[in-house]
């Protein structure tokens, strides 16, 4: 079951969740705007060495604690790693108050009806217990919607609750996300699909079953609204997509009762060429306004 406490903080606390879960597909974008470029690693692994250096780098900064982080969502080798001497997750909870979660997803399926669908995941019944034994609260997941496409979106958020049922018999809380591509030209009308394929599915969970929802910033604000007031919903946070920060910021203080859980957006400005003390202060910035922006809707 999830730890009592951790929802408590999650689903009351002030503030946000970071997104420290690049994956092997977006981790050499995440390091050129760190400052490194392909140049300065030969291997995978090597590529994996660095940004988890980055990621503990980001958890042990004095800007980074449970006063305005409630969460971070952990890529698996992230959370198979350590931080002097801890697994990540023990670290994060015990160190700074903020509760762990896992990206569990697989990456997406080719684009069909205007969507992109989750790839199997053959394995993640094993990598839920595994989860469960290091002390994660939960998961996330995304899909993608790139058209208001009734078909393809219906397709997306069933698949999502499906083995977001899973996760929640496995003992977690999943974050369901279908990312709307905020570039579309039909961006407003696939969100209104997206808000009522979601309410039909919470409306259907049982018992005392519940979610967490992540959300591309609406082109409405309040979009959503209904979503975060739904009863089977713990919190709904936000997703940059792309956005840079001071207009994700924007956006997400429009939208009462979204938080954010930002990847780029809290990482812009980072570079690994900086001291610790202008790490700091560049983080501290990025930490500040994203929690103000949080706290404002």
């Amino acid at each position: 079951m999830t730890n009592q406490t951790q929802s408590e903080l999650i689903g009351t606390g002030n503030g946000f969740i970071a997104a420290l879960d690049q994956s092997g597909g977006s981790t050499p974008k995440a390091l050129r705007l760190y400052g490194v470029n392909e140049d300065a690693y030969t291997s995978e692994e090597e590529m994996f060495g660095i940004i988890h250096d980055m990621r503990a780098r980001i958890i042990k900064s004095n800007a980074f604690n449970g006063e305005r982080v409630l969460g971070a969502i952990l890529f698996e080798r992230t959370m198979d790693g350590g931080i002097d001497g801890k697994p990540t997750a023990t670290y994060l909870w015990e160190d700074c108050q903020v509760v762990p979660f896992l990206k569990v997803d697989k990456g997406l399926a080719d684009e069909e009806n205007g969507v992109q669908i989750l790839k199997p995941m053959p394995d993640l019944a094993a990598l839920l217990e595994k989860a469960v034994s290091k002390g994660i609260y939960g998961t996330k997941m995304r899909s993608v919607i790139s058209a208001a496409s009734p078909e393809g979106i219906k397709a997306v958020v069933a698949q999502q609750f499906e083995i977001g049922k899973q996760i929640i018999a496995a003992g977690l809380m999943p974050i369901i996300e279908p990312e709307v591509t905020i570039s579309i030209a039909d961006k407003a009308q696939a969100e209104e699909m997206l808000m009522a394929e979601i309410k039909a599915q919470l409306d259907a969970l049982e018992g005392d079953q519940q979610v967490m929802l992540k959300l591309t910033l609406p082109e409405v604000a309040n979009t959503y609204k209904p979503l975060a007031d739904h009863p089977r919903v713990l919190r709904m946070v936000a997703l940059s997509g792309g956005y840079d920060r001071d207009e994700a910021n924007t956006r997400l203080a429009q939208n009462t009762g979204m938080i954010a859980s930002f990847s780029r957006a809290l990482t812009e400005g980072l570079s690994a060429q900086q001291d610790q003390n202008a790490f700091d202060a560049t983080l501290n910035t990025s930490v500040q306004s994203i929690y103000d922006a949080s706290v404002a809707g």
